[in-house]
């Protein structure tokens, strides 16, 4: 009997992907949660159509359960005992089938923590404990399966000291699932995998489920009279990989029909990471088949003609191995970099030079006999008799054959008149792994490992390979370009340098005694970095010379003739070498201990020739500080996650809210004119709550101090510790309206504030925007919008983020739009993340965060020289000019806002305009024409934010470089 839990976040939205895998799957029992639609719009029959029999507890807006089953189905409660009033966001119903007790269970989330809503779920908890025990010691079997929203071990997240203060892994709601299970439940997943990371929720954001940054939220636990019949568990992951597919994956559990023999608890144990590694280096780990069909991966690739002329995409040498969640690991190949063009029967293979490898003919041959039309990048290595990669094998091989010849491709990047460079790399390696035939030792797709990066280099440290790469999941393939988005990570210290020369030692026998070897500089002067006189025999010495005499030159190609006999303290006298200089034609590799502080190698070893290397591409490779690199890097994905992303379905348009149907989460319900509510633990006195504050829409104080109440969560990170300017419209939007800065002895007693003396020497207490209790206290002044400092009470005089402020005249808004796409042009020639957001009036908002590293005078410089080249490319209908009477009727650019002190409308604020718009976050997919303010109100904004999440994260974030940056502006613009 297979029983599952699958939380569809919306099922009516996603039946069709419910009844897909319902067809894939055939589970017996289903239980269902966050059914999100009311009793009576329960798509019972398409459900019934697919063979199975309902019972449902539904909800509008938020929860709701359901048991799906094959066979009758009697329902036994519709909730669990015990009341409490405070929220709806749970349910329960539980069900007897085929001779069982099935309890479906949705557990309420419980953030922010701490709060109300966190207290709730530990009281809900406590409900669902008491009726547990009741249910563990019947005589019937009883499993309570659904998405309890609890990752009891550290095991249950990819990160947990991401989540030390969220609900869903707070040590109470850890404990409160622990003295559950304690009862006498068995927890089916944790007793079939004791030691292994198993997820079934991936987050929407930030492109988790590709990472596998997962959680485990849905839990089975099974009474003692139906855990002995526990026969096998799974999560059906790819169905989270399903095109609109809910966050959660389908979980089930299959059943025996009678006990079975005890199961002997031996702790997991993973094969070694060397294992792995070795198996990956001998080809043997490509069993795993893609879990997307191959139509739907490429439905998003754009048509192309198939590239000319590519050159492969190359990584940055960095100084240290990491682990983050958002890379995978592959080992770093000791071969030939080549990019395989395979079309209409023909196959060539191009160096990273742009010349044909034509020594490698079993490859060639191999892929024309596939009949593929597609551009691999890999690489060729050859394998030794102990199945590892040898470099000098490889460079023999044309003559001897004796090694093994393998291309392991890590990346495709045309297929069959699509053009794949775009798509993230996991879903590229998806294409890779169905269009490859499987299982050839000739051709293998290399081995991408999703493990700790700092164990997985040590590992290959140890198996002695040259190093490991690391690649963001989500890159994108950049041709020709040195990606901070690929690292490498050498475990030898290895360089490609120029042969130069060569030296022979007084009375040596042999060809020669060393190389003189040189890189180039920035440029493009060849430098002398010392000799490397081991590594070749004779017969490999006789072959060089060879290729040596056709250069042989009088004079040194070095910029300065460098004294090849020097001494050093590690060989303090003269060997009587002479220099025979050679044209600067050949490329060479060495492995060494160190750069000494004159630029020379020390104990320098040659590997073997580069023939698939330019000279004039050869510059000393300095490491990247590892650190730097990857946080730069995880800042521009967020920024790039909120610019590409687009909204999960199309924006909303403004539309009342149908007579009747009361939104969920509201704090005030009732039609009285005054309420009292505790909020955060703090009574607040609620007054004129019908008086109409928006009369030409209809909308209320009260729907005001609702949707503050809904929007905090995401709204109070941006007005926290930082001092208030209240706009104070007691009247409504056409009232007379204020500013009040000073609070002092008006605030609550449990408000914090900020001292504070002005200018004129004058002494005032600012209101900080801590909570949400501050937001509601504000909102009740009649403050319609919200109006934060740039900085916070630690740091008043260092902004956290530089704001354009797109202030127009009496230009259309797609004008502003205009302005705001040259914004984003000028910011992304210099690597600026940037964050838009409507102003909710008539313009728009852009901001970069700083990390409040720089003063306000540095960061109102920085907005200059942005907007005098936005006023440069749009000198039309942009101005610079402060006074309004100066303007001519044009759009401001004003960067002068980036002063202490100065406000705008915060992010999620209701502005006092007719159609109570608000100031949301944009994707900058987003920012084109057709957008308009009134796309965003009172009415729709709360459901957007459920569906994009927070796309402004990134503002608070680490802060640019701004020596940096501006440095970088000026080398590229003429100010």
């Amino acid at each position: 009997m297979k029983i599952a839990t699958y939380n569809i976040n919306g099922i009516n939205g996603r039946l069709e992907i419910l009844l897909r895998w319902l067809n894939e799957a055939q589970p017996d029992v289903v239980c269902l949660q966050e059914l999100k639609c009311e009793n009576s719009k329960f798509p019972e029959r398409p459900l019934g159509e697919a063979g199975y029999q309902a019972i449902w507890h539904g909800q509008k807006s938020w929860n709701g359960v359901a048991i799906l089953s094959k066979t009758e189905i009697r329902e036994l409660r519709n909730d669990l005992p015990g009341e409490d009033e405070e929220f709806t966001h749970s349910r329960y119903i539980e069900a007897f089938i085929n001779g069982i007790v099935v309890g479906c269970i949705y557990l309420p989330n419980g953030n922010p923590y701490p709060g109300p809503k966190f207290d709730y779920k530990l009281r809900w908890f406590q409900r669902l404990a008491e009726h547990a025990q009741d249910l563990v010691d019947r005589d019937l079997p009883v499993i309570l399966v659904g998405d309890y929203n609890v990752m009891p071990t550290e095991l249950d997240t990819y990160k947990p000291e991401k989540y030390v203060d969220n609900a869903l892994f707070r040590v109470e709601s850890r404990d409160a699932y622990k003295d559950l299970v304690a009862q006498g439940w068995t927890d089916a997943i944790r007793a079939l995998y004791p030691n292994e990371r198993i997820y079934t929720f991936w987050d929407y954001l930030r492109d988790a489920y590709a990472r596998n940054a997962g959680l485990r939220l849905d839990h089975f636990l099974l009474n003692k009279k139906i855990a002995g019949r526990l026969a096998g568990a799974d999560v059906d992951k790819h169905v989270r990989g399903w095109k609109g597919a809910s966050d959660h994956a389908p979980v089930w559990i299959e059943l025996a029909d009678n006990d079975l023999p005890p199961r002997k608890q031996t702790a997991f144990k993973p094969e070694p990471l060397e294992k792995q590694i070795q198996h990956a280096e001998h080809g043997n780990e490509i069993k795993q088949a893609p879990a997307t069909d191959l139509n739907t991966l490429l439905k998003d690739a754009p048509s192309s003609k198939i590239p000319a002329d590519i050159k492969p995409m190359k990584a940055t040498l960095v100084d240290a191995p990491f682990d983050d969640p958002g890379w995978i690991y592959e080992i770093k190949w000791d071969g030939y970099r080549a990019v395989a063009i395979v079309k209409n029967g023909t196959a060539e293979l191009i160096s990273r030079n742009n010349l044909p490898f034509d020594q490698f003919r079993p490859i060639n041959d191999l892929l024309e006999s596939w009949q593929l039309n597609a551009v691999l990048d890999g690489e060729i290595v050859a394998l030794n008799e102990q199945g590892n990669a040898d470099f000098g094998a490889l460079q023999n091989w044309r003559n001897s054959k004796t090694a093994k010849l393998a291309y392991f491709v890590f990346d495709i990047l045309w297929y069959d008149g699509k053009r794949l460079t775009d798509l993230p790399l996991y879903q590229r390696r998806e294409i890779l792994k169905s269009v490859l035939p499987p299982d050839n030792e000739l051709i293998r797709v290399s081995q991408a490992f999703e493990v700790n990066g700092i164990e997985f280099f040590e590992a290959a440290k140890k198996m002695k390979l040259e190093g490991i790469i690391a690649k963001r999941a989500d890159s994108t393939y950049s041709s020709d370009a040195r990606s901070r988005e690929w690292l490498k990570i050498k475990a030898k210290r290895r360089q490609e340098v120029v042969v130069a020369g060569f030296t022979k030692n007084e009375g040596t026998g042999k060809y020669f005694s060393a190389l003189a070897i040189g890189v180039y500089d920035k440029k493009g002067v060849l430098r002398y970095i010392g000799k490397v006189g081991t590594g070749f025999n004779d017969a490999k010495q006789r072959e060089m010379m060879a290729q040596f005499k056709p250069l042989i030159t009088a004079e040194s190609p070095f910029d300065v003739e460098p004294d090849v006999d020097e001494p050093s303290q590690f060989r303090p006298r003269r060997l009587g070498a002479k220099a025979t200089w050679l044209k600067p034609e050949l490329v060479c590799e060495v492995e060494f201990a160190e750069i000494t502080g004159d630029g020379k190698v020390r104990q320098a070893s040659f590997k073997g020739m580069r023939s698939d290397k330019n000279p004039k591409d050869v510059v000393l490779e300095l490491e990247a500080d590892t650190q730097d690199v990857v946080e730069e890097v995880s800042l521009q994905s967020d920024m790039t996650t909120v610019i590409k992303e687009k909204p999960k379905s199309p924006i909303k348009k403004a539309s009342k809210p149908k007579s009747g149907a009361a939104p969920a989460n509201l704090l005030l319900t009732s039609k009285n004119e005054t309420e009292e509510k505790k909020v955060e633990g703090h009574l607040l006195k609620f007054t004129h709550l019908n008086k109409v504050y928006w009369p030409e829409d209809g909308v209320t104080k009260r729907d005001m101090f609702n949707y503050y109440h809904q929007v905090a969560p995401v709204m109070v990170p941006y007005l926290k510790d930082r001092p208030m300017s209240l706009n104070r419209f007691p009247g409504g939007i056409h009232g007379e309206s204020f500013y009040q800065k000073n609070v002092k002895d008006k605030a609550p007693d449990w408000a914090k504030t900020m001292p504070h003396t002005n200018g004129e020497g004058v002494d005032k207490d600012y209101l900080l925007g801590n909570d949400e209790a501050t937001l509601l206290w504000m909102a009740s002044l009649g403050c319609i919008e919200m109006n934060p400092w740039f900085s916070r009470a630690q740091s008043p005089d260092n902004p956290d983020y530089c704001v354009i402020d797109l202030d127009p005249d009496k230009q259309h808004f797609d004008q502003v739009i205009q302005a705001a796409q040259e914004v984003k042009n000028v910011l992304d020639a210099i690597d600026v993340p940037s964050y838009p957001k409507t102003s909710g009036s008539t313009g728009m908002h852009i901001y970069i965060p700083l990390g409040a590293k720089y003063t306000y005078d540095q960061s109102q410089l920085f907005a200059n020289i942005i907007v005098k080249l936005v006023h440069k490319q749009i000198p039309d209908f942009t101005t610079l000019e402060r006074m309004i009477s100066n303007r001519n009727g044009k759009m401001y650019l004003d960067f002068l806002q980036n002063r202490p002190g100065a406000t705008i409308a915060g992010v999620y604020s209701l502005r006092p305009k007719p159609g109570a718009t608000v100031s949301m976050p944009v994707c900058w997919d987003e920012v084109k024409p057709g957008l308009t303010m009134r796309d965003f109100t009172i009415h729709n904004a709360v459901d957007r934010i459920r569906e994009t999440g927070d796309l402004f994260k990134g503002v608070l974030g680490e802060g640019i470089d701004l020596a940096r940056t501006i440095q970088k502006a000026q080398a590229i613009f003429t100010l």
